[in-house]
């Protein structure tokens, strides 16, 4: 019996010190949510269709470039939608060409005839299947960004409608976070079409619209940029515009690489490299277009028309109007990973630090007023069995936050309401054992045979309701979001631990007293 009670004793004591190990100190094992210590709450709304109209220009310049390659036929598909192009004004022979291509290169599309024009237009499941992709990219990208610049324990996932919630408890520059989500840097390489050479554009919408005659032509869109018209980098800049091909053949998903560097001038650039298959395409776009102009587009503005000197295939620079932090920061989203589409902000809180103190002081209030209660009911009700149950309520607590620690887990005001529900739950599995053990005594046992029935027969009410809770908790972790799965996490430490101390180490304890104590009756 003393040797049953020394080594349930010695693990006991091992989790009360392991307990205290990675609990301690709770500042910088336990991180603290955005309720509690201030930061920044952002919905976000993924534009999916970005990514379908990239995806399906892609697909239409590697169809152009199989045609061309197999029977040596110059094709130009036109995008007529964000999932369908044609190929018009093909022969008998020419449509052959295509189908044969197309069967090579496009896995998504299916195709129908009208006239001398091949239809294309992407699977259904497909397009649902690059939508969900897009949104875990861009959940993958902002978490990237995200932990570059250095916030402790954000939050972000994905949400319904290819919709992205950010969390980011604890920032000291809202406004630099702010602006590093914001910089989508959607990044698009087009070739301009008016001015030919690119330069600093037109200064006009109506200019580029009378040189096409005033109808532009299907594979043509006007984009808008700032361009330096004097040379001298201090002067002001001016809106000016270009006409550009639709087609997206090299994107930001085509990096390898960015960093920030210095000019001839000494002004801040970045420095960009391709990927190998990025390379391919960049030195074909560039190569085909040499004394045209390349416009690098940025979230849908055009920062830079240079032209085209000759064949670039491995790595070229991102000049603008730019402050060295606005070069670090686009570095680091360029090398971090460019969204797949563009994003829309459709909410935006700032919790300030204040409000997370008062927080964290009226979850304390309540935490500490709900525990006194607790303890006072609990002697007052059962005398000096209370004491036990007031022992494994104290290790629940302990073992709580050491299992937190352990995982570096972020406790929030929902947590802490879970850690209060748990103390709770963990005095009502004391209270299903005492009274048992009441029973049993009121039957005629002795104070041993009382416990053993009373911890026996209360077991599996114990474990039935802890159960019930945990199945509840894992429901909250699946469907919730941010505090709601905090709320789970903690929960479900809270119940682990609360089986270990009512079964475990509860019944030690009523052991450890009867083994040194010669007793027939027992107040409880």
């Amino acid at each position: 019996m003393k040797r049953n009670l020394l080594w349930r004793g010695l693990i006991i004591l091992a989790s009360i010190v392991l307990a205290v190990a990675f609990a301690y100190p709770p500042k910088q094992k336990i991180n603290l949510g955005l309720d509690l210590q201030g930061g920044m709450y952002l919905k976000l709304q993924v534009h999916t269709e970005d990514a379908l109209r990239a995806e399906t220009d892609g697909d239409m310049a590697r169809l152009a470039q199989q045609v061309t390659d197999d029977s040596k036929l110059d094709v130009k598909p036109q995008r007529t939608g964000d999932t369908r192009f044609v190929v018009p004004g093909l022969t008998a022979d020419g449509k052959s060409a295509v189908l044969k291509a197309a069967d090579r290169v496009l896995s998504r599309f299916s195709h129908s005839e009208q006239g001398d024009a091949l239809t294309f237009q992407m699977i259904t499941g497909d397009v649902g299947k690059l939508r969900d992709q897009s949104v875990n990219q861009a959940v993958q990208t902002i978490r990237n960004r995200i932990d570059a610049y250095g916030v402790t324990e954000p939050v972000i996932q994905s949400a319904d409608q290819q919709r992205i919630v950010v969390q980011l408890p604890g920032v000291d520059d809202p406004e630099r976070v702010r602006q590093l989500i914001k910089n989508t840097a959607f990044l698009e390489f087009r070739i301009t079409r008016f001015p030919k050479e690119g330069g600093n554009g037109v200064p006009t919408k109506d200019a580029i619209l009378s040189h096409y005659g005033g109808h532009l032509p299907d594979d043509v869109e006007i984009l808008e940029g700032d361009a330096r018209i004097d040379r001298d980098p201090g002067a002001p800049a001016e809106v000016r515009y270009w006409a550009v091909d639709k087609r997206r053949t090299v994107t930001g998903r085509d990096l390898r690489n960015a960093r920030p560097a210095m000019g001839q001038m000494n002004q801040p650039l970045v420095e960009f490299s391709f990927t190998p298959d990025g390379g391919r395409s960049f030195g074909e776009l560039t190569g085909a277009n040499v004394g045209s102009g390349l416009a690098i587009v940025l979230d849908g503005r055009i920062v830079e028309a240079p032209v085209i000197k000759q064949r670039i295939s491995d790595q070229g620079v991102i000049e603008g109007r730019f402050s060295q932090r606005q070069v670090e920061d686009l570095s680091t989203v360029l090398r971090s990973g460019a969204l797949p589409a563009s994003i829309t902000y459709l909410e935006e809180r700032t919790v300030g630090p204040s409000l997370g103190r008062d927080s964290i002081n009226d979850g304390l209030y309540a935490g500490l007023l709900g525990t006194a209660l607790v303890v006072l009911t609990m002697l007052l009700v059962y005398n000096l069995s209370g004491v036990n149950a007031i022992a494994a309520l104290i290790l629940n607590v302990l073992l709580l936050f050491g299992a937190m620690g352990i995982a570096h887990s972020t406790l929030t005001l929902p947590g802490i309401a879970g850690i209060i529900l748990t103390i709770g739950m963990a005095v009502d599995a004391n209270v299903l054992v005492f009274e048992r053990i009441r029973e049993e005594l009121r039957a005629g046992r002795t104070v041993r045979s009382a416990i053993d029935l009373g911890f026996e027969r209360a077991f599996t009410s114990i474990i039935d309701t802890h159960m019930t809770t945990l199945i509840s908790a894992a429901f909250l972790y699946q469907f919730g979001t941010g505090p709601i799965k905090g709320f789970a996490v903690t929960l479900t430490i809270g119940l682990l631990a609360s089986l270990y101390t009512a079964v475990f180490v509860s019944r030690w304890i009523f052991d450890l007293v009867l083994s040194r104590r010669k007793v027939q009756v027992m107040s409880i």
